[in-house]
Order: C-alpha cells, then sequence, then structure tokens
C-alpha cells in the first residue's frame, strides 16, 4: 500500500494507513482521515462528480483542518465583520449579509465548482459565486439561519480554505505566480539562446564540419536542452498527463506530443550518431510559448490588479472633527480609522490627502482628482455643498466634509463590486473558443496520425518531423489564450477611459450593437432643470415666483429646485401644502387656496382654458409649469433643461459610424422631439412609460436589431436589463447601475463613440478585427514547421 497515493491529495499512502471511501462504487485509499473526512463529504452531498472533472489535486487537509476550523467562530464577531461583510444590494430581506472571501487551495475549474454546489446547499446560504481567475468568492446568507462561520466550515469540511479577503495577501499570491512563471521563462530563453549558439555553427558548416565536432555540438545541445524539458516545458507535460489520465484532450496535449516527440527524435539521432537534431526548435518553441503564457496571466493579473487599486483607494487613517462647525477648518482633529467614521462625522481633508468617505463639502474651496473613479483627466472644483468622492484627492485647499456613506456604501465599493462581477463571468465568446479548441484538437491529432501515415509511406525519414510540424504549428493556443487576454486588455482600457465594463459579455455585444437608444433627461440633458422665463398673468413676476417657492419649499423635486433658486424671499409662508404625485401641489397662501403645477391640473379649480397668447409656449416643449387659484390663471413658469455639452458630438460620431440612433423618453412628446432635432436624431418617442419603453425595444430586437441601451432613471432599470448591451451614467439610479452592463463613470457621453471605436470593430477592407498588416515569424528552414 505504501507505493499507493491517496485518491484525494495524491499523496502516498503510509504503510498501514486504511481509509477507505466508496465512490463511484469503487473502494478508494486515502492517505489520512482528513482526506478520508473530505472525499465522504463530498460523496454524501452528492457531488462524486467532481472527481470526474477535476484536472488538478488539492491540497491535503492531513495537518492543518483541525486548527482551521477551531478560528472560525472568530469571524462572527461584528467588529472582524465590519470591514468585509456588509448588507448585501437587492436583498430580498433585511437580514441577507455579503462577505468578501479568498479561497486558498483551488487548483481548477472543477474545485470551484465543487466549493459553489457544496457551500448552495448549505441552510441560509442565498448565492455564492466564485472567480476562478482570482480566487475570490462573493457569499450571501440569511444572518437568521446560519452564520459565517457554519460557511467556512463547510468549505474547510471539502478541503479548502476561506478567510476574508485581503489585497496583501492576494498580491503575494500573484507575486509567487509570476516569480515561478519568469524562473520558467529565464531557463528557456537561457537554453535557447545558448543551444543555437551550437546549431548555427552546424547550420553555416552546410556539412562541412568532421563527423566528431559536429557530434560534440549535438551532446552540448543535449545537455542544455534537458533543463528547458525537464523544468520549463514541465507544466505542458503535467497538464496533458492529467488530461489523458481524466479522458479527455486539452491544448497541451499536441504541444507535449510535439515536444516530446522531437525531444526523443533527437536524443536518439544523438545517440546514434545519425539523423538530424532540432535541440533548437524545441527550446525555441517552450521559450515562445511561455512567453505568451507568460503575457496572458500579466494582461490578467492587470486587470485583477485594476480592482485592487480601487481597493487601496480609501485611505486608512482620517481626521475626524467632533467639535465642528465650533472647532474650524485650524482646529486640531482627532486622527482615527476610516473604518471607525460614521454618517454625520465631520472630517477635515488636507491637500494632497485622499477622500477618506462620500460625501459633501461642509466650508473651504478646492478641487479634487477623480481620475481613478470617473477617467477626468481635470480636477473637479469642489464648493460649500458639492459631492465629494471616497477614493478622490483634495488637490489645492484644505476642505471639511460631512460623512454620508461609509465602507461598503461608497461608490468606489460599488463599482469594485461591478468589477468583479464582470470578471467572474465568462463572455460567450470566451466559452465558444473553448468548446472550438476542444473540438480543434481531436482534429488535429487525428489529422496529424494521418499525415505520418501517409509521409511514412511517401518517405519514411520525414514522417516523424512532418508529424511533429502538425501537432506543432496547429496548436490551439492563440485560440484559447488570446482570446480572454484580448477581453482582459479591452476591459482594463476602457476602465481607464471612463466606461466601466460590469459584464463579461458586454464588449461581445457592443461590438454587434447596431442601435444605441437614449433616455432624454439625465442621459442627454444634465438632468438639471432650470427657470428659463416667467410668465405673469396680472401680477408682478417676483411676486408669483415668491409664491410659487414657497409652494414648493421642502420639496427635492428638480423642478422644485429651480423655482425656489430663482426666487427671493419675500416673506410668503405657505401651509397646509399636500402634492399630488404627477400633477403638483396645493396649499393655501393668505387664507387662499393656490394650485401650483400642470396646466390641467391648476385648471381643474376654475376652469378656465390657457389664455391663447400662452398656448404656443405652453406646447412649445419646454416644460410649462402654472400657478392658479379659484379666481383663475396667475402665471406660468418656463423651465428647461440643457442638453449636455458633449451630446452632439456623440451624436454625430456615432451617426458617422453608421449606427442608428433613437430617443425614447417620458417626457412630453414636443420637449423629445426638441431634443432630437438639436441633435439630429429623427427616431424620436415621448410620453412613454417603463412598460412602453420595454415593449418597443423588443419590437425592435424582434426585427432584427441589436440593440444598445442608454439611460440613468429607476425608469430606465427595466429596459435596461432587456437590451442586449445596457449602459447607465455613472451619476444616474443606483438601481439603473445595477442593471447596466456598463457604466460611464465620468457621465461623459463622448466615451461611447471611443468604446464603440476600442471594441472590435471589422476592418472596413477587409473584414478582419485588426486592419494592420499581418504579423509574421520569420524561422530557419530547419525547423520542423513552416516559416510564418
Amino acid at each position: 500500500m505504501a507505493d499507493q497515493s491517496c485518491y484525494h491529495c495524491g499523496l502516498p499512502i503510509p504503510a498501514g494507513a486504511d481509509f477507505p471511501v466508496e465512490i463511484d462504487q469503487a473502494r478508494r485509499e486515502m492517505c489520512c482521515a482528513g482526506c478520508q473526512a473530505v472525499a465522504q463529504a463530498i460523496v454524501d452531498n452528492g457531488l462524486a462528480d467532481y472527481y470526474r472533472h477535476r484536472d488538478a489535486l488539492p491540497e491535503s487537509p492531513r495537518e492543518a483542518l483541525p486548527q482551521i476550523v477551531a478560528d472560525f467562530v472568530l469571524f462572527d464577531h461584528p467588529d472582524v465583520q465590519k470591514n468585509f461583510v456588509r448588507r448585501a444590494e437587492g436583498a430580498a430581506g433585511e437580514h441577507e449579509q455579503e462577505a468578501a472571501l479568498i479561497l486558498e487551495g483551488i487548483t481548477c475549474a472543477a474545485c470551484v465548482w465543487l466549493n459553489e454546489s457544496h457551500v448552495r446547499r448549505q441552510p441560509g446560504v442565498t448565492s455564492i459565486d466564485i472567480n476562478y481567475t482570482t480566487r475570490r468568492a462573493r457569499v450571501r446568507w440569511d444572518e437568521r439561519v446560519t452564520k459565517l462561520s457554519a460557511i467556512l466550515e463547510a468549505i474547510a469540511a471539502i478541503g479548502y480554505r476561506a478567510h476574508p479577503y485581503d489585497v496583501g495577501r492576494s498580491e503575494e499570491l500573484a507575486q509567487k505566480e509570476r516569480k515561478a512563471a519568469l524562473w520558467r521563462l529565464f531557463v528557456a530563453g537561457f537554453g535557447m539562446m545558448q543551444v543555437m549558439m551550437y546549431a548555427i555553427p552546424v547550420y553555416l558548416a552546410d556539412g562541412d564540419m568532421t563527423p566528431d565536432i559536429e557530434q560534440l555540438m549535438r551532446w552540448a545541445s543535449l545537455i542544455l536542452t534537458v533543463p528547458v524539458i525537464g523544468y520549463s516545458a514541465a507544466p505542458f507535460f503535467v497538464s496533458a498527463w492529467r488530461d489523458l489520465k481524466l479522458h479527455r484532450v486539452g491544448m497541451d496535449v499536441p504541444v507535449a506530443l510535439g515536444v516530446g516527440a522531437a525531444f526523443a527524435a533527437s536524443v536518439w539521432a544523438t545517440l546514434i550518431a545519425a539523423g538530424e537534431v532540432y535541440f533548437d526548435s524545441v527550446t525555441m518553441f517552450v521559450f515562445f510559448l511561455l512567453s505568451g503564457r507568460y503575457l496572458e496571466m500579466m494582461a490578467r493579473q492587470k486587470a485583477a490588479r485594476s480592482v485592487e487599486t480601487l481597493a487601496r483607494a480609501i485611505p486608512a487613517f482620517a481626521t475626524r472633527l467632533a467639535s465642528w462647525p465650533a472647532g474650524s477648518m485650524g482646529a486640531a482633529g482627532e486622527r482615527v480609522a476610516v473604518a471607525e467614521l460614521r454618517a454625520g462625522d465631520a472630517v477635515q481633508i488636507r491637500p494632497g490627502e485622499t477622500v477618506p468617505a462620500d460625501g459633501c463639502v461642509l466650508e473651504g474651496e478646492s478641487a479634487a482628482d477623480e481620475s481613478l473613479l470617473t477617467g477626468e483627466s481635470r480636477p473637479v472644483p469642489k464648493r460649500v455643498g458639492d459631492a465629494l468622492i471616497g477614493g478622490s484627492v483634495n488637490t489645492a485647499s484644505p476642505l471639511v466634509m460631512r460623512v454620508e456613506r461609509v465602507g461598503e456604501a461608497t461608490r468606489v465599493a460599488a463599482i469594485q463590486r461591478l468589477m468583479e462581477r464582470a470578471a467572474a463571468e465568462r463572455p460567450r465568446l470566451v466559452e465558444m473558443a473553448d468548446r472550438v479548441a476542444g473540438r480543434f484538437i481531436v482534429a488535429l491529432l487525428l489529422l496529424a496520425v494521418a499525415t505520418a501515415l501517409a509521409w511514412w509511406w511517401i518517405d519514411p525519414s520525414r514522417a516523424l518531423w512532418i508529424f511533429v510540424a502538425v501537432l506543432v504549428v496547429s496548436c490551439p493556443c492563440a485560440l484559447s489564450l488570446a482570446t480572454p487576454a484580448a477581453l482582459t486588455v479591452a476591459t482594463g482600457a476602457l476602465a481607464v477611459r471612463g466606461v466601466l465594463v460590469t459584464r463579461g459579455h458586454a464588449i461581445e455585444a457592443l461590438a454587434r450593437a447596431d442601435r444605441f437608444i437614449f433616455d432624454k433627461t439625465g442621459t442627454l440633458t444634465v438632468g438639471q432643470m432650470t427657470l428659463v422665463e416667467v410668465i405673469p398673468v396680472g401680477g408682478e413676476a417676483a411676486l408669483v415666483l415668491a409664491m410659487a417657492a414657497a409652494l414648493e419649499r421642502g420639496s427635492e423635486h428638480p423642478i422644485a429646485r429651480a423655482l425656489t433658486a430663482g426666487a427671493t424671499d419675500a416673506g410668503i409662508a405657505a401651509s397646509a401644502v399636500r402634492a399630488t404625485t404627477g400633477a403638483g401641489v396645493e396649499g393655501m397662501i393668505e387664507g387662499c387656496t393656490w394650485r401650483l403645477g400642470r396646466p390641467e391640473f391648476v385648471a381643474a379649480m376654475h376652469g378656465l382654458a390657457v389664455p391663447a397668447e400662452l398656448e404656443s409656449k405652453v406646447g412649445a416643449g419646454d416644460t410649462v409649469i402654472a400657478l392658479g387659484n379659484a379666481e383663475g390663471w396667475q402665471a406660468f413658469f418656463r423651465l428647461s433643461d440643457s442638453l449636455r455639452p458633449e451630446a452632439a458630438a456623440m451624436s454625430a460620431a456615432l451617426s458617422a459610424a453608421g449606427i442608428k440612433l433613437s430617443i425614447f423618453s417620458g417626457d412630453a412628446p414636443a420637449a423629445a422631439l426638441r431634443v432630437g432635432a438639436a441633435l439630429g436624431i429623427a427616431d424620436v418617442r415621448g410620453g412613454l412609460t417603463p412598460e412602453d419603453k420595454h415593449a418597443a425595444l423588443k419590437t425592435l430586437q424582434a426585427a432584427g436589431e441589436t440593440v444598445a441601451m442608454v439611460g440613468d432613471g429607476v425608469n430606465d432599470a427595466p429596459v435596461l436589463a432587456q437590451a442586449q448591451v445596457s449602459i447607465a451614467m455613472g451619476g444616474g439610479a443606483d438601481l439603473a447601475r445595477a442593471n447596466a452592463d456598463v457604466v460611464l463613470l465620468g457621465n461623459d457621453l463622448l466615451a461611447l463613440p471611443r468604446a464603440w471605436r476600442w471594441r472590435g470593430a471589422p476592418c472596413a477592407s477587409s473584414g478582419r478585427t485588426w486592419c494592420g498588416p499581418s504579423p509574421t515569424i520569420s524561422s530557419p528552414s530547419r525547423w520542423p514547421w513552416p516559416a510564418g
């Protein structure tokens, strides 16, 4: 038994050990009680498929499990949880919690499947999503039913370790991976250069070299190639052997066959001092393949670090002003941990310091660098009342801010969760590439064997080398590695430009989009109403505006803010104010009932029609609010929501690219048409409810169009969810951002044509994605595979 290996972890089974588990109706031997317990837990939970699908062995729980389980209860303490556990967004109940964890022991996709399947079956767990690339997990549970320690113990029971996500720990694991990859690449590169030093003289001699010197060159090349095969190329052979044991064919199988066959044939030729050797080709191919995989790994880790950069954006400490406003800007504050800040605290931010939480300016005037969060390179001016985003940097003068949101409730935390969601999803393009690569490998092996048999009949001396050439040249590594690498790099490049991709399929869907639909208010316009004109009916403009402001005082509606901002304090007070949703407000001023709102709402008091001379202005496209009482009309107020400065340039750029544009708005048709005319958009539909927008979008999709929807409000959430690719404004409603595939962090509409250009549009001349010259590789003629 001592020469057998553990079925679960692969370690040797000690002499006398007897820890069997029945798996798939077969007795399987384990090395220890820990592996036996883990394997039995996997079988008892109906997860035995794990052993059929895994492609790597887990770590052994032989020694660490008891102590780890004993420590889990510490993670139930509220003070420990406050930095990594939060109330779940969009939760069905108020007792649902969410934690960010990092898993150790994840070695393959089957490990992810096993953990997700096992944890989802635990009582109280509502969801779990594990990102294989970063080993990060998002777990949700009902705190009334289970505790975090029970979830961590369930994970440990199947042989894995989970602990709160830590940026330093994650970077340590990534650094370990980079170091190992660099050493393999170094050995392959050094071996390749040295072998070429011996191969080139043989090539140049062209048969004029004496046999003993040529044989010496071969032995030197063999000695230098052994470390490349045994160390640098080891992952290819290990992966290929694992695939074959699992009765499947991965993309490392043809690589291992090709490299192994070429090396074995070269060794044989060296031993018998006859035939051709290809040590230079073998070392060079291993070096090039490792280089490609190293670049892919760096691109993947760079994308993961972009999330971790956000995690580091919030500082560890802040200066809290406990006595503000009694102690103002110059007062000495208390240095506290950011985790101790609470909503309502006053915090001092000196020039050069990072804003520790979301809030607003209480005192001071400065500018903030928000480039990390919005992509806006220019500092944004900040005055009293302006919003501050946690993670931005104060660049000019001292500020005092009021904290409004901390921890997981901040905008930087929300962006981080969206980026993690995008990283966790596998785009359909990547899945398709993997499926195609799998079928391609089988066809490749059959073709290579058929080619070898054919050349064995034609010229047996060349059969082996042509067999190797077919295997190596046709390796689908580019298909399986370049696809996710390209998407990863594109996602990172877009994020730098203020376009946050939050779902894996967004870039692929954006590449196919042939129609963009825009909401009007807050998307094409700035979303801030401004008072354009006061039209009194038999009274003074200042007086009727003061009355309107008195009725709207205390309201946060955009129209109310516009009216109160333009009014002067005339000492007028309103009482018994009552709002009618979607119509207006009614209240008492000096014993008389007044109404302010839609003209038809006000007209219901007196039954008079809008004066003929004002009808054209009421239907002109701007928002018109009426003021009146039982005696008749008293005034009309015309308000407008100005277009975003970049809206026209955005519209022109997308139209020039052949994209069809539409406006779906809930505002009055006249107002929507006016915006459409200013932007050159012909398909304009106003007065739509959220249901109307949803139905209209489905009609376009039924006609075969691929739709990208751009919106910002809660009423846009249903139509954003229906579109093939949904785009939300970064300053819009939380629900809109949660349903969006792409978020414009800087509220810059010009990011849309930039993102569309980056999405990989086909080359107009050839249909290829890349319009530049096709890359070529110059290869020595004696390589066993053709040049190019």
